[in-house]
């Protein structure tokens, strides 16, 4: 899949589309649910292992997790042809509604379920409060990318969460802990969050890999052309963000695979107002994208930034602003346990709703459509 888009598949448009995918695309679930499991193998029997994980940071977030992230991101960025935003910036309708979807939309519906679902349990609900608040700069392209959707619309929706979440996230943590909970009669939280922290998150996480794939391209295309960039290059790098993708993966549940181990009670209840978040953020954006027209890249693109959560963020802020033991932490590690499995499955959806809903779109790319 992270291959198939703007490329002619080699076993012509009538070979069934899983003929030409990569190893490593073709069976990309299987991957990840082993690289979980091996994550939490890991951080389950060796001793020490998530203390040695965690000795080095980069801001907020374990250097292994770091190095993964970079590693994710930066093949993805590099495909951007940088030149197009212009493209996606003059989209006031995208814009319009991604914005709403992700700060109006997304932390409400979280609120909302995590006191319906989690009355009796404030610091999950807290914690899931927090994961609602961090608005994905990271894993979203990669989902973005693998269900073929826009990728210089991803771009510019991931940076424009970026700066609201250095001005908002604390705005809003302190509206929905302590305001919104105060006038409907209900317990507040009192907490404080660091806005260099989040700050530093975004320099690091979306920055250096966002600088990096913009020069790759520019000094790539000025060497060689756009036609060998694009042909010879970047199928060389492709593959290397789904490693990182994996990599991430086995190290974030190395680090957290006793927390979640140890606890799988409340490792289900803190999952079901997750699964529900997901499916109706993910389904919401989709028929919004949808409605307005957008097309399946542009709105696949808005229900993939509006679903995904920042997790990395949300870990470090609960165990900086609550402690590494606390129930807020231990729900923002369960974000990613349910995040991942989840919003891979909706890949394999968009792709269908792609061929189901789309017919005829000249964004839909033809390996796709000649799936139908």
């Amino acid at each position: 899949m992270s291959d198939m888009v703007g490329e002619t598949a080699r076993g012509g448009v009538d070979a069934p589309v899983l003929q030409r995918l990569s190893t490593l695309d073709r069976f990309l679930p299987v991957w990840i649910v082993a690289a979980m499991a091996v994550g939490l193998l890991l951080g389950r029997l060796v001793p020490g292992l998530d203390d040695a994980l965690d000795a080095v940071r980069v801001g907020d977030v374990s250097l292994p997790i770091a190095i993964g992230l970079l590693l994710m991101m930066y093949p993805v960025l590099a495909k951007v042809r940088y030149s197009e935003l212009d493209r996606v910036t003059g989209d006031r309708k995208l814009l319009a509604a991604s914005l709403v979807l992700n700060w109006l939309v997304g932390p409400a519906l979280m609120f909302a379920l995590a006191w319906l679902l989690l009355p009796d349990l404030p610091e999950y609900r807290t914690g899931l409060v927090i994961v609602g608040l961090a608005r994905c700069i990271a894993m979203v392209l990669i989902w973005n990318d693998l269900s073929c959707g826009d990728r210089e619309a991803a771009a510019v929706l991931v940076a424009i969460n970026s700066v609201f979440q250095i001005f908002a996230f604390a705005a809003l943590g302190w509206f929905y802990l302590q305001v919104l909970p105060g006038w409907l009669g209900l317990e507040t939280t009192s907490a404080e969050f660091s806005v260099w922290a989040i700050l530093l998150s975004v320099l690091v996480f979306l920055g250096i890999p966002l600088v990096a794939g913009f020069l790759t391209r520019t000094l790539g295309e000025r060497a060689r052309g756009r036609d060998w960039y694009e042909s010879r290059f970047l199928p060389k790098i492709g593959p290397i963000a789904l490693y990182g993708l994996l990599f991430t993966i086995v190290m974030l549940f190395a680090l957290q695979g006793d927390a979640i181990t140890s606890n799988p009670w409340d490792v289900a209840r803190i999952a079901l107002p997750l699964l529900a978040y997901f499916a109706l953020m993910f389904g919401g954006s989709f028929l919004l994208g949808m409605r307005l027209g957008l097309g399946y890249a542009k709105t696949t693109t808005l229900a993939f930034t509006a679903a995904g959560n920042n997790f990395e963020l949300a870990i470090a802020v609960a165990i900086g602003t609550f402690g590494v033991t606390s129930g807020q932490a231990l729900a923002g590690v369960v974000g990613p346990l349910i995040e991942v499995p989840v919003l891979v499955g909706l890949v394999y959806v968009a792709l269908w709703a792609a061929r189901r809903f789309f017919p005829g779109d000249p964004t839909v790319p033809d390996p796709v459509r000649s799936a139908r």
